[in-house]
Parts: structure tokens; sequence; C-alpha cells
């Protein structure tokens, strides 16, 4: 994806972070280019494949 933003004029005065989350990007400025990235780090014997409870035909 290819995206340009002009913010010309742009003026931020206060900022106030009460949480974050574990993706979150919290940018003020310039920048060229962000590389997002992501990794799974679940044991494979956490995984529930299938249904939890059987469910009843009727």
């Amino acid at each position: 994806m290819n995206m340009e933003i002009h913010n010309w004029g742009l003026n931020v005065g206060k900022v106030e972070i009460t949480a974050v989350g574990s993706s979150s990007v919290f940018l003020i400025g310039d920048n060229d280019s962000i590389v997002l990235s992501s990794f799974f780090d679940t044991p494979p014997e956490s995984f529930t494949v299938g249904n939890i409870v059987p469910l009843s035909l009727s």
C-alpha cells in the first residue's frame, strides 16, 4: 500500500496516552517508511482445533 499524506501546518499541543495495545504505532513528525511485522508466540499445545463443546444434531 502506498500512501501520501500532507499535514501542512499541523501543530500538536498536548498528547495524553492512557493505554497502549500490543500492535500500536504512535508517530508525530516525518517518516520515510514504516515496516510492520508480527509473530505468533502461542505454543502449539494451547490451540483448540475443532469444537470445544460437542454439538448435538437435534
